[in-house]
């Protein structure tokens, strides 16, 4: 049976001031999905404004001009909807989804939070205290803090190697001169996209996100600091933390989104560790039950990516995984996979662009995501025919590109007081 993309059809229209609307025409859809979606995340700021960003995305929850924190919630909710965001390293997104009928109150809450936020002082240091349980709460989760040293390991010195949420210290010294400033300079027009998907046509889009674009400033694009690596050696960090489990990642450097390579590197993830038919899965959990959590995750950014391998272990069994993990890394670079692996990496990635486009909420994302990340809507037709083009040597190609024991990061949170030793390890790929 072959797979078949949805059909997806995507407008791009202009709005004022620089910024764009996106629309997916969803005919059978019951319900729309709205995103607001902000070219600015963690990568963009100082190190002296690190976590702003996700800072700003609390408080355009916390009171407009014309609603409190409470209305907000309750004009969505109260009509069946939810509204949430996200701060990712390249862009923050405000987005909510409810029943077609309340397409214009989606976009009129989702509107008055980016045009009219407070930034109430006692707001902000109410939200100062709660961000800063998020980030007790992730420090205290072994799995999270151990991708947050990971993240130190793989960019150093540069904001991808920090974290979204900033650092306690780094909260106390934003105040909201701050935090008005950074919104005033990146909410911007031409950093805006609004993305819709639902049973709408181009003209009902216009004539309710228009206005709100009318308002905005056209302002700049906003710049990044460039990712490079002088890497020349494996590097290991170690937290050493009194727990049950060694929480271990491993991470690698690898392509950006717009490197041709990187369809490969997601047939790649999928034969290594993204699902229970991966190799790591089976090796370690199945065979040698070392893990009950174990797999591997791909990131790509505007001009650098990473693979991540991550599992929590029993402190003992750290060695014997850890030569698993790196005879399978080899076992990839010296044999291109065979057919039938081959393959079923190759179905599971098609289907995964397939389910990834089921609802609105989907179809919103998939809009904003490519539009922020390439400049363009790629068809799931396109992406497929990209994935059916890689061949079992590519994949044992990128593997020998990016799969280096000099270009290995190690982060463990354990109660190890050492982890020096494991770099002989690291060699043996």
């Amino acid at each position: 049976m072959t797979s078949r993309a949805p059909a997806v059809s995507a407008v791009v229209h202009p709005l004022p001031n620089g910024a764009t609307l996106l629309l997916a025409p969803m005919p059978h859809m019951a319900s729309v999905s709205v995103g607001f979606w902000v070219a600015v995340g963690g990568r963009h700021e100082e190190a002296a404004m690190s976590g702003v960003s996700h800072f700003i995305e609390h408080m355009l929850f916390k009171g407009t001009r014309r609603r409190s924190a409470r209305q907000i919630s309750e004009a969505v909710e109260g009509v069946g909807g939810y509204l949430n965001a996200f701060t990712s390293e390249e862009h923050t997104c405000y987005y909510a989804r409810a029943p077609l009928p309340q397409f214009g109150l989606l976009v009129d809450v989702l509107g008055d939070m980016f045009l009219n936020p407070v930034f109430a002082a006692e707001e902000i240091d109410k939200e100062r205290s709660v961000i800063k349980e998020e980030i007790a709460m992730y420090l205290d989760q072994p799995s999270q803090h151990v991708q947050e040293l990971l993240n130190a390991a793989l960019w150093p010195d540069h904001p991808l190697g920090r974290p979204l949420t900033g650092s306690p210290e780094g909260l106390d010294r934003l105040q909201r001169d701050e935090l008005r400033s950074h919104f005033q300079q990146h909410y911007v027009g031409r950093n805006l996209i609004i993305a819709v998907a639902g049973n709408l046509t181009l003209r009902q889009a216009v004539r309710a996100v228009e206005p709100v674009a009318r308002q905005l400033e056209s302002g700049l694009r906003t710049p990044f600091l460039a990712a490079t690596s002088r890497q020349r050696q494996p590097v290991i960090r170690l937290v050493t933390k009194e727990a049950e489990q060694t929480q271990l990642a491993l991470g690698i450097r690898t392509c950006s989104r717009q490197d041709p390579r990187r369809f490969a590197l997601r047939i790649l993830n999928a034969i290594l560790g993204e699902n229970m038919s991966s190799r790591l899965f089976i090796t370690l959990r199945e065979d040698r039950a070392l893990a009950y959590s174990v797999g591997s995750s791909i990131s790509f950014f505007a001009d650098a990516g990473d693979l991540v391998v991550s599992l929590g272990l029993e402190t003992a069994n750290v060695r014997e995984a850890l030569r698993l993990i790196m005879a399978e890394l080899a076992r990839l670079r010296a044999r291109a996979p065979g057919r039938a692996e081959f393959q079923r990496a190759l179905d599971y990635s098609l289907g995964q662009v397939d389910l990834g486009l089921e609802t609105t909420e989907h179809r919103m994302n998939w809009l904003g995501e490519q539009m922020l990340g390439h400049g363009r809507i790629q068809s799931p037709g396109h992406l497929k025919r990209r994935f059916k083009a890689v061949k079992p040597s590519d994949v044992r190609a990128v593997a020998r590109d990016f799969f280096r024991p000099e270009g290995l990061n190690l982060a463990l949170v354990s109660p190890l007081k050492r982890a020096g030793h494991f770099r002989t390890i690291l060699g043996e790929m």
